[in-house]
């Protein structure tokens, strides 16, 4: 019971710092992107501003009606001196016409991505083919005789590597096909003069041609440049999104880490420190039932004596008869004192686990038989049929045979059966059913082969709202019931619970008001492994 509730405080301590370290990393997580994002977007914005005054804007004037003096760039000497500037920083320029035609570029090949003036920054994904064509000049030596120098074979790779090769080689582009590389790797490779002359007969006399496929994402600032009314042009700003989602990366991988080693750490911490609290609880507990066995134990005396003295005295032959109807009275009561008595007693050493078992095979037919029997006489005086039904299994032997406590087990079934007779108006009917356990059963937990027994009655009933409770110690269904129900102390089910799980079982209730009541107990076979001596 306390590792139980010991375990369910740690896992809620562990499971409510979880949920603040996720609300806490995700906070951070979006706190460094955005972080990022910002500082990104205040360089490209910085280098619009930079190059937008350094644009060299000049007069263009054509004749008309009237001479109207026109605005344009000079591409050339604007961006002549950007490209080295910004290719440091990753940073790539487009320049775009008034109706938005590609004008320059730092890319060597175009994103086909639609212009639009944006300073705010967004983020575009560009998938497009490359396509890289070689040359047929080998063939045509290969041909003549004229085998190539491997090193100017080598030289002329190296020259067909573009701008988006280059940036694959500085990780700019993380998506990025291995057919160009390895392209490249086939003709910087031939080997020596020797193996380029054996595979004349396999050179196409096609033009080598490599198709790879680009896929990277970018952060773009569009800018439209205009004097007055006049729009010179697009100025459009690209960084690497890589930038981003590198660091962004790693900080997942270090929150993901910190957080697991955090919640280790605070579920051991959880365990040490549910452990201390509960440690007053446990003592308190301890001692609660020691006083409880302890006063169960000396009571055990006192009730005996004044029993025995009250049945001397009712054996007089000439006590008056009110003297005999109070010593009657004194008599049951002090019958029902050592009953609880007895309960309490055997509920305070179950959960000190010091009671004694003696398992031995039991014949559980058997033993209901001789519960019937000794309930049957009082069934009989209140207008009840008690029956038996045992359900045999044909071609087999000791069918109903358990290892078990004789004497817990006659305890547990008296309960149940005394319960029946209880609470069943006269002339209703008790059934008990002995039958082995169905094994298709996909919901039962039963591993093993297990016997059944089932107590049915056609009594008052129990309501709905009172079943949960039932197996509550004290507990009583309906405390001003009076049919019959003074002889209970509300422990009867309590010590029925605790004699079934003593014995790896189960018991269950199903009722309804005015209709019955039915207990089931299930039990482990004799072969069981579960329970051992």
């Amino acid at each position: 019971m306390f590792q139980t509730t010991r375990r369910r405080l740690a896992i809620w301590y562990t499971a409510v710092t979880a949920v603040l370290l996720l609300v806490f990393a995700t906070g951070f997580y979006f706190y460094v992107r955005n972080t990022l994002i910002d500082r990104i977007d205040d360089t490209l914005n910085h280098v619009v501003e930079v190059i937008e005054r350094t644009l060299v804007i000049e007069p263009l004037t054509f004749p008309t009606t009237e001479d109207k003096i026109k605005l344009q760039v000079n591409i050339q000497a604007s961006f002549r001196d950007s490209t080295d500037a910004v290719e440091d920083d990753h940073i790539d320029l487009e320049w775009f016409s008034p109706t938005g035609e590609l004008l320059w570029s730092t890319l060597s090949e175009p994103l086909n991505i639609p212009i639009h003036a944006n300073r705010t920054g967004e983020t575009v994904w560009v998938n497009h083919k490359l396509r890289f064509e070689g040359t047929n000049q080998v063939q045509e030596r290969l041909a003549a005789g004229n085998v190539p120098d491997v090193t100017d074979l080598r030289d002329r790779g190296k020259r067909d590597l573009t701008a988006e090769a280059q940036r694959v080689q500085r990780g700019e582009i993380r998506d990025f096909d291995g057919g160009l590389n390895a392209g490249l790797q086939e003709n910087l490779n031939l080997g020596s003069e020797k193996s380029i002359a054996q595979n004349t007969n396999r050179v196409s006399t096609k033009p080598i041609s490599i198709r790879t496929t680009q896929n990277y994402s970018l952060r773009q600032v569009t800018q439209r440049v205009e004097i007055g009314r006049q729009v010179l042009g697009y100025l459009r700003v690209s960084h690497p999104w890589f930038e981003v989602t590198k660091p962004i990366r790693q900080l997942i991988l270090d929150l993901i880490l910190g957080a697991g080693l955090t919640l280790i750490g605070v579920a051991a911490i959880g365990w040490l420190l549910s452990g201390l609290a509960m440690a007053p609880i446990r003592e308190s507990y301890g001692r609660l039932k020691q006083f409880t066995a302890d006063a169960s134990h000396e009571l055990r005396n006192p009730i005996a004596t004044i029993q025995t003295n009250v049945q001397v005295a009712l054996a007089e032959p000439d006590i008056e008869p009110q003297q005999h109807q109070q010593l009657q009275v004194i008599e049951r009561l002090t019958r029902r004192l050592g009953r609880l008595v007895d309960d309490l007693l055997f509920l305070a050493r179950q959960d000190s686990g010091i009671v004694q078992q003696q398992w031995i095979d039991v014949p559980l037919d058997a033993l209901l038989m001789e519960i019937i029997e000794e309930q049957q006489a009082i069934a009989t005086t209140q207008n009840l049929s008690l029956s038996l039904e045992i359900v045999d299994v044909p071609h087999a032997e000791d069918n109903f045979t358990l290892l078990g406590d004789w004497d817990q087990l006659a305890r547990l079934f008296t309960n149940i059966v005394s319960n029946a007779v209880q609470y069943t108006p006269s002339g209703g009917q008790i059934q008990v059913e002995l039958q082995l356990a169905a094994k298709n059963k996909r919901n039962s937990p039963m591993l093993h082969p297990a016997l059944q027994v089932k107590v049915t009655d056609t009594g008052i009933g129990i309501a709905a709202e009172a079943l949960p409770h039932l197996f509550d110690r004290f507990y009583r269904a309906d405390p001003a019931r009076t049919h019959r129900s003074a002889a209970g102390s509300g422990l009867g089910l309590a010590i029925a619970k605790a004699i079934v799980e003593n014995h790896r079982g189960q018991i269950r209730i199903d009722s309804q008001v005015d209709r019955g009541t039915a207990v089931t107990v299930t039990l482990p076979a004799h072969k069981s492994p579960e329970i051992g001596l």
